[in-house]
């Protein structure tokens, strides 16, 4: 795929970058070579390769999934701006 001078302006419009005149044909090369990698990579054979988040094998840390209570009202109360009978309050925002 190839850029052309219009292409590289609409890129810019969308972007909200200003680009004078002078500058288009550069990025027009540049977003080409770029254009030109990606397709290079498309030809790579990916097939049986898992994908990965690092390059060395991590496992995330997880806590178990405990549903609880809560336990005390007060202390997770604590810290609102307002409560009521053990309640978060909050200001009405609908009429």
């Amino acid at each position: 795929m190839s850029v052309d001078a219009d292409t590289v302006r609409r890129i810019a419009h969308l972007a909200r970058i200003a680009v004078a005149d002078g500058e288009v044909e550069h990025l027009r090369g540049e977003i080409n070579a770029i254009l030109a990698f990606v397709e290079q990579l498309s030809e790579v054979n990916v097939d049986g390769i898992e994908p990965m988040t690092s390059v060395t094998p991590m496992a995330m840390k997880k806590r178990p999934d405990v549903v609880t209570d809560g336990a005390n009202a007060d202390a997770v109360l604590k810290n609102a701006p307002a409560a009521e009978d053990h309640f978060f309050a909050v200001p009405k925002v609908v009429e």
